[in-house]
C-alpha cells in the first residue's frame, strides 16, 4: 500500500527482467530483419495482382523493345550488366561479355553506340579479359558533358575470391579513343578499395552519389563526390549495415531516386526476403538511415531507380516474390513515398527462348538500368543473360491514365 492508502501491485523482479529481455529480443530481431523503422516508401495495395498473368499490368503506349546485341553461333553467348548513358548526341551501352559462362576468367567489358537508340554498332572492347587471375566487369558510365567516363571493376584475384576488388576508369572525348586505366580515388588521394555500383546519380547541387562494395568482400556503402567527372574526391557516407554473415553485406547493388531534398537508396536484399531494402539521406549523402525492408516485391536482383524530368520517382525491377525475373515493370510515385501505379515493360509471353547453355544462365530479364534521353525512358537489361536489349517508353506514356 502506498502513502495515499492505495494498494500498489508490484511486478516481481524476475518478471520485469523477462519482459525487458523479451523487448530486447524483439528489438534485435527487428534490426536483423530490417523492420526496426518505417520504410522510406511503400507500394499501394492492388498495384500488383498475383492472380493474373504479368501481375495484371498493362504496357505503356508506344513502348518499343530493341536489340543491341544478339549472339550468333560464333559470338560470345553470355551478357549481363547492361548500362546506358547519353554522350554528345549518342547513346552508349556497356556490358560484360564472355564466351559461355557467368563470372568466368575470359570475361571482358564491351560497349556499343547508337545515334537514335534503335540501330546499334557492333560491340567494341572497353576492357579486355584479365590475365593471371585478374578479371574485369562492367562498372557503368559517367560524364560531365565534355568527357565520357567508363568505370571498369577489377577483381585482382577473380570474381569468386573473398578479397573483392576495386574500380578503374578510362576517359574519352569522342567515345572512340580511350585513356589508359587509372584508379578511382578518395578525398585523401588514395584509391577507393571497392567495386563501384553502376548507377551514379546527381543531386540538385551537382554532387554525385553512388555506392561502392568495399573489400575485403563486398560490403556496400554509400559514397559521394563533388568532382564533376566522378573519378576523384569520393567520401564514404555514414550508414550502418544490417547484420549479415560472411563477406557480402545483406544490402547490395543499390540504385537511387530523389525525394525533395532527400535521396533514397534502394537495395537488393541478399537475405531472400524478396522485397527491396531502402535507406535515405537528407544531408547530401553524408549520413544515411539504417536500411529497412519495404513492401516492394523484388526477385532478388539488381534493379534501377530514378526520377523522370517532372520529378516522378520510379522503380524498375522484376516485382516477383521469388527468384523468377519475370515480368519486368516500372512502378511510379508522384511524391516518392507512395508508389501507386505500374506499367509492364517485358512480359512472360514475349520472352524469347534461351538458345545457348552456360553457367548461371537462366530465363528472365536481368539487371535493368535506365536513363532518360530524347523524351524517352530507356531501360536496358540482359534477356536470359544472353541478348543485350532495351525497352524505351515515351515520357508522355508514363503519365497516369
Amino acid at each position: 500500500m502506498d502513502r495515499t492508502g492505495r494498494i500498489e501491485l508490484k511486478t516481481p523482479r524476475s518478471m520485469r527482467l523477462l519482459a525487458s529481455a523479451a523487448m530486447l529480443c524483439t528489438a534485435i530481431a527487428a534490426a536483423q530483419d530490417g523492420t526496426s523503422q518505417s520504410a522510406p516508401y511503400e507500394v499501394g495495395v492492388g498495384v500488383f495482382d498475383r492472380t493474373k498473368p504479368d501481375l495484371g499490368l498493362q504496357r505503356a503506349s508506344r513502348s518499343q523493345t530493341i536489340t543491341i546485341f544478339r549472339p550468333g553461333d560464333h559470338d560470345d553467348k553470355f551478357s549481363n550488366g547492361v548500362v546506358l548513358l547519353p554522350f554528345k548526341g549518342r547513346l552508349y551501352a556497356q556490358w560484360q561479355s564472355s564466351p559461355r559462362d557467368e563470372d568466368s576468367a575470359d570475361t571482358w567489358v564491351a560497349y556499343s553506340t547508337s545515334e537514335d537508340g534503335l540501330r546499334w554498332s557492333a560491340p567494341a572492347v572497353l576492357a579486355k579479359a584479365g590475365v593471371a587471375g585478374r578479371m574485369h566487369s562492367s562498372g557503368g558510365w559517367w560524364t560531365d558533358g565534355d568527357t565520357l567516363v567508363a568505370y571498369i571493376n577489377v577483381w585482382p584475384t577473380g570474381f569468386q575470391s573473398r578479397a573483392g576488388g576495386y574500380t578503374e576508369y578510362v576517359l574519352s572525348s569522342d567515345g572512340k579513343r580511350w585513356s589508359t586505366p587509372q584508379r578511382v580515388t578518395g578525398s585523401d588521394g588514395s584509391p577507393v578499395e571497392g567495386i563501384i555500383e553502376q548507377d551514379p546519380h546527381v543531386l540538385a547541387d551537382g554532387r554525385i552519389v553512388t555506392a561502392f562494395h568495399l573489400r575485403p568482400g563486398l560490403i556496400v556503402s554509400p559514397f559521394r563526390t563533388d568532382d564533376a567527372l566522378g573519378i576523384r574526391g569520393w567520401k564514404r557516407g555514414r550508414m550502418a549495415n544490417l547484420p549479415h554473415e560472411g563477406e557480402v553485406s545483406r544490402e547490395i547493388e543499390p540504385s537511387l531516386f530523389l525525394r525533395g531534398a532527400c535521396a533514397v537508396m534502394v537495395f537488393r536484399d541478399q537475405s531472400s526476403s524478396y522485397r527491396q531494402l531502402a535507406a535515405e539521406s537528407c544531408d547530401r549523402g553524408e549520413t544515411w538511415t539504417t536500411p529497412v525492408l519495404t513492401n516492394m516485391p523484388d526477385a532478388r536482383a539488381k534493379q534501377s531507380a530514378g526520377n523522370l524530368p517532372d520529378g516522378t520517382a520510379f522503380l524498375v525491377n522484376a516485382p516477383n516474390s521469388d527468384k523468377i525475373r519475370i515480368p519486368l515493370a516500372i512502378t511510379l510515385s508522384a511524391d516518392g513515398r507512395h508508389f501507386d501505379h505500374a506499367f509492364l515493360l517485358r512480359a512472360q509471353s514475349d520472352l524469347q527462348p534461351l538458345r545457348y547453355e552456360g553457367t548461371y544462365k537462366r530465363s528472365g530479364y536481368h539487371y535493368p538500368k535506365s536513363v532518360v534521353w530524347q523524351q524517352h525512358l530507356y531501360v536496358a537489361y540482359a534477356t536470359n543473360k544472353e541478348d543485350v536489349e532495351l525497352t524505351r517508353v515515351p515520357l508522355e506514356s508514363l503519365k497516369r491514365p
